[in-house]
């Protein structure tokens, strides 16, 4: 991150790629405004990542579920939270040289995913102006199989959306995170019943791009309601260039609010390692950010194998604390939210 506050430049509607291959611009937008082709990639495509990561959640539970191609491999994952009992389980099942076995939408708004299995079934689907997930898992835990039918509605017209390049020609990642999905439905794990009924938010993480090998990130995302009013924010930084925009937005009573740069502040245990289990800081320069966050458990996960390497810390907890927005500090406490650091090589 800059050590100056960022200039940050607004994208225009155009395609994402020149002919050439190289992003036609970085930036930002409130929508999805860059047309993204896959065919006019000119970087190696065994480099192509594309993604659909959802998290949805209230104060008593959660899930998480990814569909995810990155050209060699396939993944797809799911995760339970129980954030009552403090307990979590994830299952991620990754198949290589799968090529077009999934194919991913070129936007968010349109288009389906459908990946099925001997062993699972996502469904990604757009449905009556809602997104509607429904998956099963054999042996998610134990002999126990996962099934979720969730319904998802967008309550705001903003989300963020950047465009990020790399010091590497033609290597770049597009990326909209929506905040603020309504959710209703449900999962269950055998006979145990998570309910999304009741005060369920959650958030779409939708990356395409290209990757170079190892990358380090820090992202936090929250999504919920205080004292009667939607509020959520994206905040992260840590690879590609960020000189035109940094991806931190806040999001308030039906409006998105740019936010300029962020540093996570995770403590350091006696062996000079991050202690992810105690209180997080988040800051920046201009003091628009001031948030503290209480960590209830983390989801790590680490992956080697062969080239392909995963250290990830995705921690869920409670976020309080202020965010300024034209003046005006917004104080909330007690939301459920994660903030995780993830390094792959890949």
């Amino acid at each position: 991150m800059s050590n100056e506050i960022l200039k940050h430049h607004l994208l225009s509607a155009g395609p994402l790629l020149d002919e050439e291959g190289n992003i036609s611009e970085a930036g930002y937008a409130f929508k999805l405004i860059k047309k993204y082709d896959r065919n006019k990639i000119a970087a190696p495509k065994l480099r192509i990542k594309e993604w659909d990561y959802y998290y949805l959640g209230n104060q008593e539970v959660g899930i998480a579920l990814t569909v995810a191609d990155n050209s060699y491999m396939t993944l797809v994952g799911a995760s339970i939270f129980d954030f009552k009992k403090k307990t979590h389980h994830t299952k991620n099942i990754i198949k290589l040289l799968t090529r077009k076995r999934v194919l991913m939408p070129s936007s968010s708004a349109r288009g389906d995913i459908i990946y099925n299995d001997k062993n699972f079934s996502f469904t990604f689907k757009h449905e009556n102006n809602k997104r509607h997930l429904v998956v099963e898992m054999k042996n998610f835990l134990d002999d126990k199989m996962l099934r979720a039918d969730l319904y998802l509605e967008e309550t705001l017209d903003d989300s963020m959306v950047i465009v990020t390049p790399f010091k590497k020609p033609k290597y770049f990642y597009y990326n909209q995170k929506i905040n603020l999905l309504k959710v209703n439905g449900y999962a269950k794990v055998g006979e145990t019943t998570y309910d999304f009924n009741k005060d369920a938010y959650g958030v779409l993480d939708w990356g395409r791009g290209v990757w170079t090998y190892r990358n380090t990130w820090y992202w936090a995302s929250l999504s919920g309601e205080y004292e009667g009013k939607k509020l959520g924010f994206n905040l992260g930084y840590g690879f590609g260039d960020t000189s035109k925009a940094s991806e931190n937005t806040f999001f308030y009573d039906g409006k998105a609010y740019k936010l300029d740069d962020v540093k996570f502040d995770i403590p350091i245990a006696k062996n000079g390692k991050d202690d992810f289990l105690k209180p997080w800081t988040f800051r920046s320069k201009n003091k628009d950010i001031d948030l503290i966050f209480e960590p209830l458990f983390n989801r790590a996960n680490a992956t080697n194998a062969l080239v392909i390497k995963s250290i990830q810390d995705q921690v869920f907890g409670t976020f309080k604390g202020t965010i300024t927005i034209e003046g005006k500090k917004i104080y909330f406490e007690n939301l459920i939210g994660f903030a995780e650091k993830v390094t792959n090589w890949w």
